[in-house]
């Protein structure tokens, strides 16, 4: 059941505490996880923050770096000198300590081999927003933007620095989804954010959300909403943008086609204080937040309709697929502190990860970069479980990075994106691929 309230990760209690700041205590992964190897691919980047495969022949993978610009890596691996796209001229200047905003999101068009268009979710310096705008291919040089085509489609109001989603992606049904958090700063609360409901859970405001538009129906207007999207036709004041709602802050989505034709949508949200989720997302859900924090009940205005079930209209509030704590379980299990959501694995070099949901996790603390990689299986029975995927040759038995984002290339091969440094700053972003352990 989609609904049921249940800990998928965790045992009855946690023990102990950590500071973040400083890192917690970090045992090793068990001998028995599932294991690969990682061969780095690019280097000398700032804050990889995603890769999308150019799915047209050639491929090239474009790596978006967070600072405000897309590069690009050829067939053979290699990355290219001069920027595809380069947005640092309109971009808000980043703190170089730690910042959530800037460059975050890239989509290609379905058609891209053909039409040139690409889609980009950024922070303009001139407004305090997240912008998504439709960017064209140069005429004359595939690896190239046209420095003179830059058209608006949407700006979603920003009221705070942090939480600002920015995932972008086309789904099998031609839409372009795009992933908003709730607005920033803590428990949906304060300046910018809707009383007694918070931003997820309010349908008149596009924070918090997983959004679906129509960039290709368009008649006078930027873009166009498909007429199947679950508030089209109200309640009165909602945004018939909306696809899903009850987020947080859903830092990074993707969509699996498996064997039988069947497509799902998974949607990795950060947690505020205590669990970091993964959601199976269909139109019109509500997935909790602010009166869910994973599966359990969060509620800081005391307002939620009782036993954190039900939003307010009566609808059923979705319980994550995979949740985990930020404390190790007394009973063991995976933990960590910012959830990194990641692809189902669907190529052929690593035949052991086969059609499971490979993700991971930010690190665990601020001091020492100690991303995770977490590897989910779907049982026969719709239940999950959850472990850690060793990278063998790592002394650690993980990725030595800050974690930040995962890519596939068009074979299905996967790729895992990160940093040494806590902010977006050096030259110490690194692209690796998950290649076999042997």
């Amino acid at each position: 059941m989609r609904t049921s309230s249940h800990r998928v990760i965790a045992g009855a209690a946690l023990v102990g505490s950590c500071v973040f700041l400083t890192g917690c205590p970090q045992p090793p992964p068990p001998d028995s996880s599932p294991q690969v190897n990682v061969r780095t691919i690019a280097s000398g980047l700032t804050s990889p923050v995603a890769m999308v495969a150019a799915n047209d022949g050639t491929g090239r993978l474009f790596v978006v770096d967070q600072t405000g610009f897309i590069s690009i890596i050829d067939a053979n691996d290699q990355l290219l000198p001069t920027p595809f796209l380069d947005v640092r001229d309109r971009l808000a200047a980043l703190d170089p300590g730690y910042d959530e905003r800037g460059l975050l999101g890239l989509a290609l068009h379905p058609d891209f081999a053909n039409n040139g268009l690409f889609y980009v979710y950024y922070s303009p310096a001139a407004a305090r927003v997240m912008r998504l705008c439709e960017f064209l291919v140069d005429a004359t040089n595939p690896n190239r933007a046209d420095p003179l085509y830059e058209r608006f489609l949407l700006d979603v109001p920003q009221p705070q620095d942090n939480h600002n989603g920015g995932q972008l992606a086309f789904g099998p049904d031609g839409f372009l989804y795009i992933a908003s958090g709730d607005g920033g700063g803590a428990n949906d609360q304060g300046d910018g954010h809707t009383p007694n409901l918070g931003n997820g859970q309010d349908l008149t405001t596009l924070l918090g959300k997983i959004l679906r538009i129509d960039v290709n129906t368009i008649s006078g207007a930027p873009y166009a909403v498909p007429i199947d999207n679950p508030f089209v036709s109200g309640p009165s004041g909602a945004r018939a943008e909306i696809y899903a709602y009850g987020l947080r802050n859903p830092w990074k989505f993707s969509f699996d086609t498996d064997d039988a034709g069947a497509t799902r949508l998974y949607v990795a949200d950060v947690g505020q204080g205590d669990w970091e989720e993964i959601n199976i997302v269909e139109r019109g859900d509500n997935l909790g937040w602010y009166f869910r924090e994973g599966a359990g009940c969060f509620d800081p205005d005391g307002v939620a309709p009782a036993g954190c079930q039900t939003g307010i209209r009566g609808e059923p509030l979705i319980d994550p697929v995979i949740e985990y704590p930020h404390v190790e379980p007394d009973e063991g299990g995976i933990f960590g502190l910012s959830v990194i959501g990641g692809y189902v694995y669907r190529g052929g070099a690593l035949p052991e990860l086969a059609g499971r949901y490979i993700f991971g996790d930010f690190s665990s603390g601020f001091v020492t970069p100690q991303g995770k990689l977490f590897v989910g299986t779907e049982a026969s029975d719709g239940s999950w479980s959850v472990e850690e995927l060793l990278v063998a040759n790592r002394a650690s038995g993980r990725i030595d990075l800050y974690l930040l984002s995962f890519g596939m290339d068009e074979a299905g091969e996967l790729y895992a994106l990160g940093r040494t440094t806590v902010g977006p700053s050096g030259t110490t972003g690194v692209v690796v691929k998950l290649v076999p352990a042997n």
